[in-house]
């Protein structure tokens, strides 16, 4: 529950992204949701419509369930990994996830993102930061910004 409660470093900085950012009538993912909770505060900032996907059974269930007792009525929870964003499209993509996954499925999220989009990750250390912006930059992604803290990091691309 670390990651889905917002205390995690990671999920700290995620949302201090969507909390400065205008999401008002934006399509958004929240790529591993874990328990929602992004996807969440995201409908709260006006967001709409938003799929929450995460391959675990046990994410996808909390995920739901969270949904459920916000009141949350534009957001689809998905169950499923980066396959089950084909023909989709964002223009937002928020993706805490491990580095390694960040980097196979950085392609799919460059695919889904809409025109002057933006996509926020997080769930990796300051050293591969390098890695994970070659792989952006290889998909034209522009770098933004980034946030930090105890030596994990978040950083904004834009499309």
């Amino acid at each position: 529950m670390s990651f889905g409660t917002g205390h995690h470093e990671t999920t700290h900085m995620m949302i201090q992204h969507v909390l400065k950012t205008d999401l008002k009538d934006k399509s958004v993912l929240d790529m591993g949701c874990g328990t929602g909770v992004l996807a969440i505060l995201a409908e709260m900032k006006g967001a709409k419509p938003l799929d929450a996907v995460d391959y675990d059974n046990w994410c996808y269930l909390n995920s739901l369930e969270n949904v459920e007792r916000n009141n949350a009525k534009h957001i689809t929870v998905i169950e499923g990994d980066a396959s089950v964003l084909k023909g989709k499209s964002y223009d937002v993509i928020i993706a805490n996830i491990n580095r390694n996954i960040l980097l196979q499925d950085m392609g799919v999220y460059a695919s889904c993102l809409n025109e002057n989009g933006m996509l926020f990750l997080s769930g990796f250390y300051a050293e591969d930061i390098p890695l994970i912006t070659a792989e952006c930059e290889k998909h034209l992604l522009k770098f933004e910004e980034k946030l930090e803290r105890n030596n994990w990091v978040s950083l904004k691309f834009l499309n």
